[in-house]
């Protein structure tokens, strides 16, 4: 897989500088082109019994919208610097709702952990896990400070699903290039999650990859997963992203979840 086209989405939160200049640095990296995405939803007519005064309410809503979209615009031309091929697209739209329909020209999208410590994004901000179940493209997930990706250690979480298998397969232009890969298993049925026969497929992919498995049951699989991450030294986690009825209900013991809200490496999520 060639990435061609790196997305990263734009709002007016504290971390989208960060997030610009990490996401500039890989496009740079692959030589991609770097495509800034922002959108702010101006908010419906307001039920007021002078219809003037709704529509004037109205008309300063979609100034400040624009106002908005235009500063998210020159902080992604500020970030992005001048060594790398950019475009920008923008409109007055759902933010998750554009995101995902202008991925369609990208191989994979960046966007910011939004936690409960993170601060607020603002009403351009993104619901990275209503994006993962909808945009059909791997997500990297940067914390906030994060301004580089080196991805020389690289841990992949992985399960016999259909998700890991994709996340997988989108992070072979990563795996293949780092210094160290380690596939962990975590939880009680570890040894029976087919590690070797994916540890054969990366190897055969040129990755210099290592097999851990992780029986213990006493902590949950993300946890344990984010433990072994961090004595590893890694800056990258590759997983698959679980969902059900609910996009906000998570499995995999609640990997998923905890990683959007928690982790302090970037993590490569597909479903």
């Amino acid at each position: 897989m060639k990435i061609s086209n790196v997305m990263v989405s734009l709002d007016l939160g504290a971390a989208a500088a960060d997030r610009v200049q990490l996401s500039a640095s890989l496009a740079e990296r692959f030589d991609a082109t770097l495509t800034g995405v922002a959108a702010r939803q101006v908010p419906a007519l307001i039920a007021v019994s002078d219809v003037r005064e709704s529509e004037r309410i109205y008309e300063i809503e979609d100034r400040r919208a624009r106002e908005q979209l235009a500063e998210a615009r020159a902080v992604f031309l500020r970030e992005a610097g001048r060594g790398i091929r950019t475009a920008w697209r923008a409109a007055l739209a759902e933010p998750t709702a554009y995101l995902t329909t202008q991925a369609r020209a990208a191989d994979m999208v960046v966007v910011g952990r939004h936690g409960p410590v993170d601060g607020d994004p603002g009403l351009m901000g993104i619901a990275a896990g209503a994006l993962l179940m909808a945009v059909g493209r791997p997500v990297l997930v940067a914390p906030p400070g994060v301004e580089r990706l080196t991805a020389k250690r690289i841990v992949v979480a992985w399960k016999d699903t259909r998700e890991s298998r994709r996340a997988v397969q989108d992070a072979l232009p990563f795996l293949s290039q780092a210094e160290a890969v380690h596939l962990v298993v975590a939880g009680p049925g570890a040894h029976e999650e087919g590690a070797e026969d994916v540890a054969a497929y990366l190897s055969g992919h040129g990755a210099a990859v290592t097999t851990h498995l992780l029986p213990s049951p006493g902590a949950e699989a993300a946890e344990a997963v984010l433990q072994f991450a961090r004595r590893a030294d890694a800056d990258l986690i590759v997983m698959g992203a679980y969902g059900h009825t609910r996009l906000r209900e998570w499995i995999f013991g609640g990997a998923t979840r905890d990683v959007l809200q928690a982790t302090t490496l970037c993590c490569l999520m597909s479903h």
